[in-house]
């Protein structure tokens, strides 16, 4: 559905259906979709089935990090004392929610087990969406002549995140599950909607930030979601979330700030 949104704006501001690009340009933002939102959402939408979006989102702050490791492993950027001083705070804050009484949170009781592989899914999420963001910049940028638009960077990685959302569907022998999804016309709606504001919209201007920016900054604001999902799960689940919650969704933001403002 995504690629559909943004091949159709592709054509209509660019002039294209598909972006003019290098090879290697196409590469490292094909690796970075396949990271970014092949693995890291498969990640993160198995962690929503299991702990639920407010867990899930808080344990997702940690992008920022393994955006940093990645940005020095890989565009050779330094962590200074402060941004380790950074680290540890998110850490602190995402770990105070994640051992949350889940009695005063409101939300739905799991078991440790379930627990467990939802915490290690939202971690292989947050993995995937920072390094992904650290390759996309690379790609963007890979040629000096040809800085990619943030539109054709989008569609590039969505392009083959898909294809590779498909492949693992089909070894992994999903289809008949998918074609019986399809027939939930309510199900369809929402999920439309939901490509239509994240990996369209949502994917988009986070290329844009991180064209016209420094990715560190892009991603200390895309880690906002854990101060915006706490009032969503309040409305739409009625989903309470403790001071202690509040506390360490503050901090884990504080930290996320610190790490990247320096």
């Amino acid at each position: 559905m995504a690629v559909g949104f943004l091949v159709l704006a592709h054509a209509i501001l660019l002039g294209t259906m598909l972006p003019t690009a290098t090879n290697e340009q196409w590469l490292w933002m094909g690796v970075s979709g396949i990271v970014g939102l092949g693995i890291g959402d498969f990640g993160y939408f198995g962690a929503l089935v299991m702990i639920g979006p407010r867990r899930t989102v808080l344990v997702m702050a940690l992008s920022p990090i393994f955006a940093s490791v990645g940005a020095y492993l890989i565009l050779g950027e330094v962590l200074p004392t402060l941004a380790i001083v950074g680290i540890a705070i998110t850490l602190g804050g995402v770990t105070t929610v994640i051992m949350e009484d889940e009695k005063r949170s409101g939300e739905e009781p799991v078991s440790q087990k379930a627990r467990s592989y939802g915490i290690f899914l939202a971690l292989m999420g947050a993995i995937g969406q920072g390094i992904g963001l650290v390759l996309a910049k690379k790609g963007i940028y890979l040629d000096p002549g040809m800085t990619l638009n943030p539109l054709s960077a989008t569609l590039i990685r969505m392009i083959l995140g898909a294809l590779f959302v498909w492949t693992a569907a089909v070894v992994a022998g999903k289809l008949p599950e998918l074609r019986e999804a399809i027939k939930s016309k309510e199900g369809i709606s929402h999920t439309a909607a939901g490509a239509f504001t994240g990996p369209f919209l949502g994917v988009t201007l986070s290329m844009v930030a991180v064209t016209y920016t420094d990715a560190g900054i892009a991603q200390t604001l895309m880690s906002l979601m854990p101060v915006l999902v706490i009032p969503a799960v309040w409305v739409l689940y009625k989903q309470r979330t403790s001071l202690r919650g509040i506390l360490g969704a503050a901090v884990a933001i504080v930290g996320t700030s610190i790490l990247f403002l320096v």
